[in-house]
């Protein structure tokens, strides 16, 4: 649904986006991770067509944003940074307010805006100013608003920023539904946590370049520090464990630290390996690194040209 070649883009002679490769599936939810200033806002102000890029192949829902905008705005709706709501306003009138914009008609756009009230759980506040409502239920108004004219892709762009952590999860919950209904999501982050819990896939991105790519289990992958960790009934089969294992002399206790990536290829070579000598295992648990550890080894230095 959205496909990226060779994206370069450059503010004042500072290199901002250095030739990024990007390809987003139907339906899925991609997360596009980075500190700030990596240029996760400028690649999605390139592909909302709000930006022109200085070079790369570029394809949103089929069109390019640069020669066919028109086309791409149809597709696509668009949650930037901080809420768009319009404080004076109530939610429905918000909504209408899109509605109208989108030229849905009168009777087509306050059926559309009843609908995204119910859907986003703003029935009780519907009729109030946008400005007495919380920060999650303003998050939750500014999302909607996006989907006025349903679109079949979304961009959001740290839509949690400044939220608690109730607020969060809320829209975690709206960004999952959306997804289940059919909606491709393009996410940028700077939270761990978010892209972990909601993402298919994730793209690292540091000081312009995508630095790694992959499902969320396969980026944790990357970095070293993965083990499983055995438990046996006994000293005498930890001892012929370590020895299989080709571990060493192994420490008091009937625990194994066994180094693996977690995959269920090395999984089956360790059990396979422990079947062999005939050991019993009373236990078997998986620890990989989290994203946490994977987005401090990959942004902690300049990347490799």
């Amino acid at each position: 649904m959205i496909a990226v070649r060779g994206l370069l883009k450059s503010y004042g002679g500072r290199v901002v986006l250095d030739g990024i490769d990007l390809d987003v599936p139907a339906g899925s939810i991609f997360a596009l991770l980075g500190p700030n200033g990596a240029g996760k806002t400028t690649t999605v102000n390139i592909l909302t067509t709000l930006v022109r890029p200085d070079a790369g192949h570029l394809r949103v829902a089929g069109a390019d944003p640069v020669t066919d905008p028109d086309a791409v705005r149809r597709a696509i709706g668009v949650t930037g940074q901080f809420a768009a709501v319009d404080g004076l306003l109530t939610g429905t009138e918000n909504l209408i307010l899109m509605a109208d914009l989108h030229h849905l008609g009168r009777r087509e756009g306050r059926r559309r805006a009843t609908e995204l009230i119910a859907q986003f759980d703003l029935t009780d506040a519907a009729n109030r100013p946008a400005a007495t409502y919380s920060g999650g239920m303003r998050r939750r108004l500014d999302i909607a608003m996006g989907l006025v004219a349903t679109p079949r892709i979304v961009f959001l762009d740290e839509p949690t920023t400044g939220l608690d952590p109730r607020a969060r999860r809320a829209v975690w919950d709206t960004v999952r539904a959306l997804a289940a209904a059919g909606v491709t999501i393009l996410l940028t982050t700077q939270y761990l946590e978010e892209a972990d819990q909601l993402a298919d896939r994730i793209a690292v991105l540091h000081a312009g370049r995508i630095v790694a790519s992959g499902t969320p289990a396969e980026l944790k992958r990357l970095v070293p520090g993965g083990h499983v960790t055995l438990t046996f009934l006994d000293t005498a089969d930890v001892t012929t464990a370590a020895r299989a294992l080709d571990l060493g002399a192994p420490g008091d206790g009937l625990t194994l630290d066994v180094p693996s990536d977690g995959s269920v290829h090395s999984l089956r070579t360790l059990l396979a390996t422990l079947d062999s000598t005939g050991v019993q295992i009373d236990g078997l648990s998986v620890h990989t690194p989290d994203l946490d550890d994977v987005f401090l080894a990959l942004t902690a230095k300049e990347p490799v040209p």
